[in-house]
């Protein structure tokens, strides 16, 4: 399985010359981009300490002792690779495909398509920057795990599990999230990948589980067009995707105000706690080119970094 037949070249290309690096301070295991809680060696002065016994001449700022005559100690800020865990929902919400989705092999793709495709370009993004990729699906709970990892092998390997063809079946966003947190540890970069529908307040107590300790949270929304303008016409039968039986003949014109009202609450509710928790959200709707999705909100993020 390769990245190419998943990501169309002009996104991959496009991916291939981003950039992503964490606003939060991380800690990690190697030398890279991003800011450690560690003090260490590299190119970012932090602040001066005195000069104590044991501490290496190397480090010692003589700039400063020949101004001051006391001895200083120069301390930077060490960079560090960071770990990142794609949290990928897989229920049978995502399985819908209205006609103006992208289309590949003259279908359209579903949202759950459009997802893999968008987690597959973020794993080859920061794994080809030396960072460390990890993810975890689910449904009604955690499907599978698979660690976090930076090898170039690894790529393959959550490719594979994003395309497992197992059981899509309801969701609880805000319980799932909740165990899912107790995997992710600390100081990482958590990519939740989902449309976002469930009970807000469950969601809420979720992500501020996961943020509380110290980890970024990136929520990237994943929508069709016809979730955000309903336009279905004349009597329609929809099915509920996560309830094989259900399912009801409408006369759209007479729900259709009713459903954009509610979806545009909770769209604000959604929005609202991530501002009151501090976590970037991104709906994506399964239309948009992933390449310029993607370089849209980095450029935006490296505007806000801090």
């Amino acid at each position: 399985m390769r990245i190419v037949d998943w990501v169309a070249p002009r996104d991959l290309s496009q991916v291939a010359k981003l950039q992503w690096t964490a606003k939060n301070i991380v800690e990690g295991y190697c030398s890279g981009r991003h800011r450690s809680p560690h003090q260490g060696f590299s190119v970012e002065f932090k602040e001066h300490r005195s000069y104590v016994r044991g501490d290496e001449l190397k480090s010692i700022d003589w700039k400063a002792f020949g101004k001051s005559d006391r001895l200083f100690v120069r301390l930077y800020e060490e960079e560090t690779n960071l770990r990142c865990h794609l949290i990928f929902d897989r229920s049978a919400s995502m399985l819908y495909a209205g006609d103006r989705a992208i289309r590949e092999d003259q279908r359209p793709l579903s949202k759950f398509e459009y997802a893999k495709r968008l987690a597959a370009a973020l794993t080859y993004l920061l794994i080809s920057q030396q960072d460390s990729v990890g993810v975890m699906t689910f449904d009604k709970k955690i499907r599978s795990v698979i660690p976090c990892r930076s090898r170039p092998g690894h790529l393959a390997s959550i490719m594979s599990v994003l395309a497992q063809d197992g059981k899509h079946g309801e969701t609880d966003l805000g319980d799932v999230l909740t165990k899912a947190a107790a995997k992710v540890g600390r100081r990482s970069l958590v990519v939740l990948i989902s449309d976002g529908g469930g009970e807000i307040d469950s969601i809420a107590r979720a992500l501020s589980i996961i943020r509380g300790r110290q980890n970024e949270v990136v929520f990237l929304q994943i929508q069709d067009p016809d979730e955000r303008d309903f336009p279905f016409q004349g009597r329609v039968q929809f099915h509920d995707l996560e309830n094989a039986v259900a399912e009801q003949t409408v006369d759209t014109a007479s729900i259709r105000q009713a459903y954009l009202q509610r979806y545009q609450d909770h769209q604000n509710q959604l929005s609202d706690l991530c501002r009151r928790n501090r976590i970037d959200l991104l709906t994506l709707t399964s239309d948009q080119p992933l390449g310029q999705s993607l370089a849209e909100y980095l450029a935006r993020r490296r505007r806000t970094r801090g």
